[in-house]
């Protein structure tokens, strides 16, 4: 009689993979969305820097002169403002709500990477831009309660609602895969 190799369990190996195996191949899963990981890092690191910088320079709650940074006369200030809501401050005064929001679409990207078509390059610069800007408002919410915006834009008499770079990555992010989606159909991106 001959004996069966066994795993830690007493299962008989069915492929012969070892450890190292295991993880060299989690290693290739990874460095995979690669792409993706430089791109939400980069994000993440220039939103909170630039916040840091801003949360450090002006007081919470500066908005127009004479406190604000005026970059651009009539054009472009920066500001300093806490906004507990979603863009255009939509969901005013929901940042738990925000939050728990923001950790269920992560998962949700984790768990659907394969069907939103992850592994093409496009994609990945979406979700790269995407990703940041979500971990980004993030952290302001849990630190901070509220989002630090400071981006203030006027045209003319419109004032555009006032940003950060988190808003700037989530919006690009976001406009990049509605294109990319139009431009190849569903199958294709899958693959």
């Amino acid at each position: 009689m001959t004996s069966t190799p066994s795993g830690p369990r007493g299962n008989p190996s069915v492929s012969g993979c070892s450890t190292v195996e295991d993880r060299e191949s989690k290693i290739v899963r990874v460095r995979r969305y690669r792409l993706l990981w430089v791109l939400a890092l980069v994000v993440f690191v220039l939103d909170q820097i630039t916040k840091i910088w801003i949360n450090a320079r002006l007081p919470l709650g500066t908005y127009g002169p004479p406190g604000a940074i005026v970059v651009i006369e009539d054009f472009f200030n920066l500001v300093h403002v806490g906004n507990t809501g979603a863009a255009w401050s939509m969901f005013a005064g929901k940042s738990t709500f925000l939050a728990l929001l923001a950790f269920v679409t992560l998962g949700a990207i984790y768990f659907w990477r394969r069907e939103l078509g992850l592994r093409q390059t496009m994609v990945q610069v979406s979700f790269g831009l995407l990703c940041g800007g979500i971990v980004g408002n993030l952290v302001d919410r849990m630190l901070h309660g509220h989002v630090i915006d400071f981006l203030d834009f006027h045209f003319g008499d419109y004032i555009y609602p006032t940003f950060n770079i988190a808003d700037s990555g989530i919006c690009v992010g976001v406009a990049l895969y509605l294109v990319q989606s139009l431009r190849q159909p569903a199958e294709a991106m899958k693959a």
